[in-house]
């Protein structure tokens, strides 16, 4: 039986704007669309997670207004449970999400609201939940000190730990060992180790600087090259899957943190969980928007039975 999920983070509305390009400092450009829709990383996460059939709750905070109602209807579309500490003195987090029209490249400014409150003792107030976990999730987008603190209670009640270092930040020494994976992509993994991802190789060199900081296990994204799975006793690249054009990247590492969460709490052993998540990223980035583009366990399972959607 597959193990619950409990994820920290924040829900913010995207605000999606299309363009042949970004506008430069002082200049109006005319965008070809315009979407609202439901985002932030930990959220995404919690969506693409309870779309694949988990146990998944959601600790975070929210204003009151309706923001905060998207979120929670989308928790309840995808059968995600709020966790949520109400902040009316706060406003529910939004972010600006430019995407380049000829590539489905993206841009992105996040405004976490009353996220930026959680504290510590919300941790302390949600301790139980933590606590039956099996595996438990955390991003960057709220306060460090309170991600430290979920970390080191998850880990003290032998919860499997992930820590998405997204978006990149400068991170204290402390956390690390406090963490069974870390999840970089290419620009987390540099920001991290000071060395450039180019290639795979130049992945496993900055892998192996974060297994030196105390890590248990490495899974650098590559974005079209898939990803690479790194611990001290094994090292596998694995391969992305072509499921069809790619419309929009926005959501696609949210969409590999869920599906891995989802893969370890289903008992898969690690590469076979990334190569689970690879397969939930490659669906997600065939269609348009974050949450909403994140797959069934169903079309993954076809994907990776080397069907078709």
């Amino acid at each position: 039986m597959a193990k619950p999920i409990v994820i920290l983070g924040v829900f913010v509305a995207d605000t999606a704007y299309r363009a042949p390009r970004q506008p430069r400092m002082g200049e109006t450009l005319l965008g070809t669309s315009f979407k609202l829709g439901p985002g932030g990383k930990g959220s995404n996460q919690a969506v693409a997670a309870g779309r694949l059939g988990a146990d998944v709750s959601m600790i975070t905070r929210l204003g009151r207004d309706p923001f905060a109602d998207m979120a929670l209807a989308t928790w309840r579309e995808a059968g995600v449970k709020p966790a949520v500490i109400e902040t009316p003195e706060s406003y529910t987090g939004a972010a600006y999400i430019f995407v380049e029209e000829t590539t489905g490249d993206n841009a992105i400014i996040v405004s976490p609201g009353a996220a930026m409150l959680i504290s510590p003792a919300d941790i302390d107030a949600n301790e139980a939940l933590i606590r039956s976990a099996g595996v438990f999730v955390t991003q960057l987008e709220q306060p460090i000190e309170a991600a430290m603190r979920a970390l080191a209670l998850a880990r003290s009640a032998g919860v499997t730990t992930i820590l998405n270092p997204a978006p990149a930040a400068a991170l204290p020494e402390a956390i690390f060992p406090l963490c069974d994976y870390v999840t970089p992509n290419e620009t987390e993994a540099e920001a991290l180790t000071g060395i450039a991802i180019a290639t795979v190789e130049d992945a496993r060199r900055a892998a192996d600087k974060l297994l030196d900081k105390g890590v248990g296990a490495v899974i650098v994204t590559l974005g079209e090259k898939g990803a690479l799975f790194h611990s001290r006793s094994a090292s596998q690249h694995v391969a992305a899957f072509a499921v069809g054009p790619v419309v929009e990247t926005t959501g696609a590492g949210d969409a590999f943190n869920g599906g891995f969460a989802v893969g370890l709490s289903r008992g898969l052993p690690e590469v076979e969980a990334v190569r689970f998540a690879c397969a939930v990223a490659s669906i997600s980035v065939t269609r348009p928007g974050t949450a909403p583009s994140m797959p069934s366990l169903d079309e993954v399972e076809r994907v990776l039975a080397g069907g078709t959607l």
